[in-house]
């Protein structure tokens, strides 16, 4: 068994309830050691059905699936490594054929490598739910999807709760990226880390990244996980994250 990453995924999976349960409409479901979020942003990885573990209960794992397919219209099932033959046929049951993968990424906070100068800093702050609007926007816009694709993610107290710190990266007084830290069980989860396209290549994916870790570390955190990007992995690898596991989802073409 390899336990940092159970203890890193319970994490995720922690923060996963907490965000589900926090945002407006949300919501999820337990059986055995399958899970069921629902957040009804119009992203299929914020609306899933998964397993906690690393060999799925099939059969709880179905019901999840079909109350979670239910609820929203763009949604996925997602399991812990290389998904097997019979996970594979379970979600194309559903409906969900397109299969893809989910670096999972950590590192102990003695080996995060933290570079970005005080100036560069400057550009972050903290955003509570009174900015909820414009961090919802900054968001869509920084992932290139939609307007409204979020939905009420970030809506209500979202970014007010206990576990959850919102980030926003503003240049020339404009958004300009996103970010989000939630720390659960001492570790903290780097999140919606993006960057609007006209503000790309000038280092703000990692300002912002280095700011939800240092915040994560002076709140007591001893780890940092994240899922990443082809594209963001190189940038996390450098700051001293290394591949745990890789997940696997599956949602409709």
């Amino acid at each position: 068994m390899n336990t940092t990453a159970d203890r890193m995924a319970a994490a995720y999976f922690d923060a996963i309830e907490i965000l589900c349960r926090v945002t407006p409409k949300g919501w999820y479901a337990e059986r055995g050691t399958a899970r069921a979020a629902v957040t009804h942003a119009g992203i299929a990885t914020l609306n899933a059905a998964y397993d906690t573990t690393t060999k799925p209960d099939l059969g709880s794992l179905d019901e999840m699936a079909t109350e979670v397919g239910r609820q929203a219209a763009q949604w996925s099932i997602m399991v812990r490594g290389e998904a097997s033959d019979e996970v594979a046929d379970l979600a194309a049951r559903h409906g969900l054929l397109e299969r893809s993968e989910m670096p999972f990424l950590a590192c102990a906070t003695d080996d995060i490598v933290l570079r970005g100068g005080t100036a560069q800093r400057g550009l972050v702050r903290q955003v509570d739910a009174t900015e909820s609007d414009l961090y919802t926007e900054a968001l869509a816009q920084s992932f290139e999807a939609p307007a409204g694709a979020f939905g009420s993610l970030m809506g209500g107290a979202v970014l007010d709760a206990d576990a959850i710190t919102g980030y926003l990266a503003e240049e020339s007084g404009r958004p300009a990226g996103t970010g989000l830290g939630m720390l659960t069980s001492g570790v903290v989860g780097v999140f919606n880390i993006a960057v609007v396209p006209s503000a790309r290549g000038r280092g703000l994916g990692r300002v912002l990244t280095e700011t939800v870790l240092r915040d994560g570390i002076a709140a007591g955190a001893d780890a940092a996980y994240l899922h990443s990007s082809a594209m963001g992995r190189p940038l996390y690898e450098s700051m001293g994250f290394a591949l745990l596991e890789t997940w696997t989802a599956f949602q409709a073409r």
